[in-house]
């Protein structure tokens, strides 16, 4: 048996064999059987959730989403962000023909012909997702955001050799080292907390020989973190929503209000221009970005109406109306839900499709409405200064 990617750790009396794999790798697969049919370890640990493996067991539940729900719930970026980063990677298994996350479903398999004990390690995703979203500032999310929609356009393509690299260790400690430099925030939630977390349920797994099939990635933080003591509950805790965002969302709307109904009292004139240039801007910047995304052309005018309303209103958001009213006309149906594996593989598919259009419209709407509020703001100072 090969030993290429698997780390040996004996601690306490208890022998910990941890398998590198990636995620749409064929070879893994292949270890992870090799691996717990000859080792016949106690417990088998996968770097799953309890929503992930229902998921994977049950299957696709997308005909039960209630789009409504979604955009209301103010989950529609986050659910885009999902489809986009589950359209990168099933775009690299397909290149090699297998389904992604088929070392974990036979770690399952594996499990239950060995009758080990199977045990889900890893924290659950809405927790990451909340804690990396809540730690990465209004920057970030921006950046975050667009390298996320930036790779539904990838036409990005590697060799099964080079996905194999990526499960060397040097590779991997590489990769992480550009990632701190890069974007140093993220890394602590995404990679260095679920690597304490996963240790400690290894750690926590029935019997003396436990078999944990990961990522790669999470293998030399975990040969770290095992050797310590870590507090799941701390770590599932969702991080307390900062008041600065609120405060500054509130502040700007009422600032620029005052500031146009003064202008009003002293030149009716510069205080009609500065309403307009509001007007304009919000509205022609949120309603492009709706016809970006394809949306209906009462769709479109409804981000023109609504975003330079909603940009003063903190509580609401044009991409909120724009996805209702989508949602509306173009209301998705069974088979569209049914065919968001498939369509998630391309750009077109994205667009084609009415689950996802739904989703390109609420994040597009927004975005050109933010971009309009800082043109408009700007522009509502400039005429503010001129007409002092």
């Amino acid at each position: 048996m090969s030993e290429e990617n698997i780390t040996r750790l004996n601690l306490n009396g208890k022998e910990y064999i941890l398998i590198g794999t990636a995620h749409v790798s064929k070879h893994s697969a292949e270890q992870v059987k090799e691996v717990i049919e000859s080792e016949q370890p106690a417990s088998v640990c996968i770097e799953l959730d309890e929503q992930r493996y229902q998921s994977m067991m049950e299957g696709s539940k997308w005909r039960e989403t209630d789009i409504f729900k979604v955009i209301k719930e103010k989950k529609a970026t986050l659910l885009l962000m999902n489809l986009a980063i589950s359209s990168f990677q099933k775009r690299m298994a397909k290149q090699f023909g297998i389904n992604p996350g088929q070392e974990m479903m036979q770690g399952i398999e594996s499990a239950k012909e060995t009758d080990a004990n199977l045990v889900l390690a890893d924290r659950n995703i809405q927790i990451t997702f909340s804690r990396i979203w809540g730690s990465i500032g209004l920057k970030g999310k921006a950046i975050l955001l667009m390298q996320v929609i930036g790779s539904i356009f990838s036409k990005e393509s590697i060799s099964e050799e080079e996905l194999e690299k990526m499960k060397s260790q040097d590779m991997i400690d590489s990769m992480l080292h550009d990632f701190t430099d890069n974007f140093p925030r993220l890394k602590k939630p995404l990679i260095d907390e679920r690597d304490q977390y996963l240790s400690q349920k290894i750690k926590e797994a029935p019997g003396d020989k436990v078999v944990a099939v990961l990522g790669a990635a999470h293998v030399p933080g975990i040969k770290e973190e095992i050797k310590k003591e870590h507090d799941l509950e701390r770590l599932s805790e969702r991080p307390p929503k900062s008041k600065v965002p609120k405060i500054i969302a509130w502040t700007i709307p009422i600032v620029l209000l005052a500031i146009i109904i003064y202008t009003f009292n002293v030149d009716p004139s510069a205080g009609l221009q500065q309403t307009l240039s509001w007007v304009l801007w919000n509205g022609t910047l949120s309603a492009i970005g709706t016809a970006i995304a394809l949306g209906h052309p009462l769709t479109i005018l409804t981000a023109f109406v609504a975003a330079p309303i909603t940009s003063l209103d903190p509580i609401t958001a044009a991409g909120w109306f724009a996805g209702f009213v989508q949602a509306y006309f173009r209301r998705p149906t069974v088979a569209d839900f049914e065919n968001l594996q498939e369509d998630v593989y391309s750009v077109k598919g994205f667009w084609n499709n009415k689950v996802t259009r739904i989703l390109l419209v609420v994040v597009f709407a927004n975005l050109g409405s933010s971009l309009g509020t800082f043109i408009g703001g700007a522009d509502v100072i400039r005429l503010f200064i001129e007409n002092l």
